[in-house]
């Protein structure tokens, strides 16, 4: 493929597939928890501890698999933190969430004494044979690592759960009224408490995967706000599943074209650049939020409010 500006097309979207994967599934997970009407803004903290917690199991255990496995449990064990909080004890879920980031953050530093300068072992890429030989597709669609097409596996699933199965429909009914839908007999607080966990154990694969195949390396807040960029997609994506993966696209191509731009040498000053994704993240939500209401319509409508059976 030509070159652009000293940019490869097909080198550009191979990386823009790889960036999006983290945000793509810590997304994902959050599109869930806030189907269940349940806000969850601990979303980075998550994932900084499926980062530790992935790269620490990946380490000792020498296989990277069970290091992704590691860091859905740590995500999924501090989501039960968020869960205990705010289903059993009502806290505000804003604050809580806010509080869950910073902890996970302060507890992932001092976790990861000790592991900085070490490498992960390696995940190997897909074997796709002669596939990966195709000019151009080759180097774009068929030279990745399993999370690359696993993620997009789970938008499918998500997308299908959601709208076609008994149990989408559930989960839409409690976020959409928790008392009617107690009313009818579903327990609220055990659905939602299952949404955390599932947003909490996608948040730590996508932090697991910062630290095992984008980086592969620790250091001390690794995930570098991917985690409020997830936030953001939800909405940018109307809590549509099949849109968090363009949103996730659309973000990690920024994130790629701007490291490209800079390593070609580009006039634009390189801060410009580095805080461009960012940039564009708050644009985006200050332009959906002041759409008259039409994302607000897509919001569904317990978000964000505790449920207690005896009320």
């Amino acid at each position: 493929m030509m070159d652009f500006g000293g940019i490869n097309p097909a080198i550009l979207i191979a990386s823009l597939m790889v960036a999006s994967v983290p945000i793509m599934l810590a997304a994902l997970g959050e599109l869930v928890v806030e189907k269940s009407g349940v806000l969850n803004l601990g979303v980075e903290g998550m994932m900084i501890m499926g980062a530790i917690c992935g790269f620490i199991t990946a380490v000792k255990t020498g296989n990277p698999y069970l290091g992704f496995l590691g860091g859905a449990a740590g995500g999924a064990a501090l989501s039960l933190i968020f869960a205990f909080l705010t289903q059993s004890l009502l806290a505000n879920q804003v604050a809580t969430g806010l509080a869950l980031t910073m902890f996970g953050l302060g507890l992932s530093s001092l976790m990861g004494q000790g592991y900085n300068g070490i490498k992960p072992p390696l995940t190997g890429v897909v074997p796709f044979g002669p596939l990966r030989d195709i000019p151009g597709i080759g180097r774009m669609l068929f030279s990745h690592d399993w999370m690359v097409y696993f993620s997009i596996g789970v938008v499918a699933a998500t997308w299908y759960v959601l709208k076609y199965t008994r149990t989408g429909l559930i989960i839409r009914a409690v976020g959409e009224s928790h008392d009617a839908a107690h009313a009818l007999g579903y327990k609220v607080n055990r659905i939602r408490l299952m949404c955390i966990l599932f947003g909490g154990a996608m948040a730590g694969l996508g932090g697991a995967y910062i630290s095992l195949i984008r980086v592969p390396q620790w250091t001390d807040g690794i995930t570098a706000g991917a985690g409020w960029i997830a936030l953001a997609i939800v909405v940018f994506a109307s809590w549509k599943p099949l849109r968090v993966l363009i949103g996730a696209y659309l973000f990690g191509g920024i994130t790629v074209l701007q490291l490209n731009l800079q390593a070609a040498g580009s006039a634009i000053p390189v801060e410009y650049l580095s805080m461009s994704p960012y940039l564009i993240t708050i644009l985006v939500l200050v332009i959906m939020s002041s759409g008259k209401g039409r994302t607000a319509l897509n919001a569904p409508a317990a978000l964000g409010q505790n449920f207690h059976a005896s009320r």
